[in-house]
């Protein structure tokens, strides 16, 4: 089981930049995707970026062009990097560790672990 710790959450004004750290107690390479998620006041959680244990991204579309994800795997550290942040951009960002695994005997494992999540605030 994996304890993942968010940093880097602050109160910026539009236009502005952060840099979010998550910290995992494991070795992140023993997780297919490590990635981070958001959730705002009224909406759902939606996925923001992961990246898996080859280096491979994805990004929701709403913050192409403008967030970045990357990895320090000598220091079990994921990184999200905010580029011209807005207003919609508020909500609370949380790591996210993913590991899946399918035997030969037909067992599939399938399972997520999520920090505490770190307040980003957007003024405009």
């Amino acid at each position: 089981q994996v304890e993942l710790v968010e940093s880097g959450g602050d109160l910026v004004q539009a236009g502005g930049s952060l840099r979010l750290s998550c910290t995992a107690s494991q070795d992140i390479l023993d997780y297919n995707y490590m990635g981070w998620y958001r959730q705002a006041p009224g909406k759902q959680r939606e996925m923001v970026a992961h990246i898996d244990s080859n280096g491979r991204t994805k990004y929701a579309d709403f913050v192409k062009g403008r967030f970045t994800i990357s990895r320090d795997d000598a220091k079990n550290m994921v990184f999200l990097h905010m580029n011209s942040l807005n207003p919609e951009d508020t909500a609370v960002y949380y790591c996210n560790a993913r590991f899946m695994y399918s035997s030969s005997g037909g067992a599939e494992y399938d399972e997520t672990y999520w920090g505490q999540g770190t307040q980003v605030t957007v003024s405009s």
